[in-house]
């Protein structure tokens, strides 16, 4: 069975109506219910559908939420806690919110992984991965700010640290830090702008999911063989793809339900339920688990410990401060080029055995910069930590470059029929793709 847009013939007049002067009801047709899908697609494929109901999910519990919230230091702890004892589902709205953003970056994370195996940012969907490279991005300060607002102990420790980071860039980082503060320290200023940010950074996010759906439609999505596709080789979205989701969402809000109802808190700080006092420095300041693996990297560039040749650009007065936070925006910055630096003809790691390997070496590595991120920066952890450092930039600037050149793959199949139908997906002999 094949698909094609077709213009849809409405039964209600009033609808036939609207969309002859407004087709934004045949666009939506086209783009979520007959856009034709290669019809291989597993379930790994769940998660963009997954990243965009939690992004409504955040928004909507935010809105609500704010009814409620003082941006305000001397009154914005107390509102969170009138919020969770006071507003009928206070807690139940707040929890929601607060664990759908670790949900969020679960979904995205997998998301980005299933690009990463699979090869979809490769030719011609550079700029949908790019795109979805910009929304991780707007989603992180998003989150950061968020964080920001409950203005508990890691709250506000947190974001003197964080926003610190930018002092070290040279002549300009300084007035950058006073801009973000509003003034010379983290204070009322500094919780207002993060809050008018934090409300405004999620519509920016789904102007920006429009642009990456459109970008996907334009060339199709990519599938787990990561051949090119023929309409035969297609279905519509609607219902083959809707039902798939649907009994995704069900599994996926079966775990957000228990983070929700059962274990609150366990992905969050407990000194956040402290009041933010500028007094007390908390002993261990950590970030929110999904930027852990970030804050190693930050952390990894002490030029005493480093075994790396990074330690000859402190002879040129460039900072450690300096050289982790060049790390941690070149580690996000690197993903942005990964089209190119792949040069590897073969889409799907199915047909690449060693870049298959390779993919779950780095996946471990991303959670082991993870575990470094959360732990007390001891010298041995230090010296993890740059070990996963150097190996998350080796894998991207050395090794997926060379393995382009040098792995062989497996044949790829003619069709995307032949892995279902013929046995094993790169048949018995290893040969070049071309």
């Amino acid at each position: 069975m094949s698909a094609d847009t077709t213009n849809p013939v409405f039964k209600s007049g009033i609808l036939r109506w609207i969309d002859d002067r407004l087709p934004i009801l045949s666009w939506g047709y086209d783009e979520f219910v007959a856009y034709p899908a290669p019809k291989n697609l597993n379930y790994w494929w769940n998660f963009g559908s997954l990243a965009g109901l939690m992004l409504t999910i955040q928004i909507v519990t935010g809105i609500v939420l704010v009814m409620q919230y003082t941006p305000n230091t001397t009154m914005a702890f107390a509102s969170v806690e009138h919020i969770m004892r006071d507003v009928n589902y206070g807690w139940l709205l707040r929890y929601a919110h607060a664990n759908g953003a670790s949900m969020f970056f679960v979904v995205v994370y997998i998301h980005i992984a299933r690009g990463l195996y699979y090869g979809s940012y490769k030719a011609p969907r550079e700029l949908l991965w790019m795109l979805g490279v910009v929304i991780f991005l707007l989603m992180m300060a998003t989150a950061f700010m968020g964080y920001v607002l409950p203005w508990g102990q890691m709250s506000f420790w947190g974001a003197k640290v964080i926003t610190n980071l930018f002092s070290a860039i040279p002549f300009v980082g300084e007035p950058i830090v006073t801009w973000l503060w509003g003034g010379f320290s983290v204070d009322n200023p500094t919780l207002n702008r993060f809050f008018s940010l934090h409300y405004l950074l999620p519509f920016i996010i789904t102007a920006v999911v429009f642009l990456h759906i459109l970008a996907l439609h334009q060339f199709g999505s990519n599938n787990p063989t990561g051949i090119d596709i023929s309409k035969k080789d297609k279905i519509p979205f609607h219902p083959y793809y809707t039902v798939k989701d649907s009994f995704g969402v069900g599994v996926f809000f079966l775990i957000y339900a228990f983070f929700v109802f059962f274990a609150p808190n366990v992905l969050g700080h407990p000194d956040n339920y402290i009041p933010a006092n500028p007094l007390v420095t908390p002993p261990h300041i950590v970030p929110e688990w999904y930027f852990l693996p970030f804050y190693a990297i930050l952390r990894s560039t002490v030029y005493e410990q480093l075994f790396t040749p990074l330690g000859i650009f402190a002879w040129f007065g460039i900072t450690a401060k300096l050289m982790g936070v060049i790390a941690m925006f070149a580690s996000i910055a690197v993903l942005f080029v990964l089209p190119w630096l792949d040069t590897s003809r073969v889409r799907s790691a199915r047909f690449r055995p060693i870049y298959k390997w390779l993919f779950w070496v780095f996946v471990a590595d991303v959670v082991l910069l993870g575990w470094v991120g959360g732990q007390v920066p001891t010298e041995g952890v230090v010296w993890i930590g740059q070990f996963a450092t150097l190996y998350y930039f080796i894998h991207f600037l050395v090794l997926v470059p060379l393995l382009g050149k040098f792995e062989r793959p497996s044949r790829l199949p003619e069709s995307i029929n032949k892995p279902v139908l013929g046995g094993a997906p790169g048949g018995a002999q290893a040969q070049p793709a071309e």
